[in-house]
């Protein structure tokens, strides 16, 4: 039997940051724009906390060449800084991503693909 269960850890973004590369779930607020209210302020809008994943990095440069440092990244390339820091969103909390169903590894490539799916297809559940 293999347990498909994962544990997750948060971990305060104000008291320790990830290793540089590496992929997370990641906690973050910040707050809607209002309808009609898009530049009309912070204080506008519905505020939100909610989970992306992103990865984190000791030094990124944006695509308007600005660098900036310790901070999280999404897959759209939006940048995050970690809370108390200037930023419209930032990140509260993150946790490492669990791990592939049934592997101790977070990614499998090339030809090892097809078996580690099958084997976590034709696995049950423990209960």
């Amino acid at each position: 039997m293999t347990d498909f269960h994962a544990v997750v850890t948060w971990v305060d973004a104000r008291e320790r940051l990830p290793r540089s590369g590496t992929p997370v779930a990641a906690a973050i607020t910040g707050r809607y724009p209002a309808d009609g209210a898009r530049g009309s302020g912070t204080g506008s809008g519905e505020e939100f906390w909610l989970v992306r994943p992103m990865h984190f990095t000791t030094l990124h440069r944006g695509e308007d060449g600005v660098e900036h440092r310790d901070c999280f990244v999404d897959s759209d390339g939006i940048i995050r800084l970690p809370h108390g820091l200037t930023s419209a969103e930032t990140v509260t909390h993150w946790a490492e991503l669990p791990t592939l169903p049934g592997r101790q590894t977070r990614i499998t490539l090339g030809k090892d693909v097809r078996p580690a799916l099958q084997n976590a297809w034709d696995a049950r559940p423990a209960t």
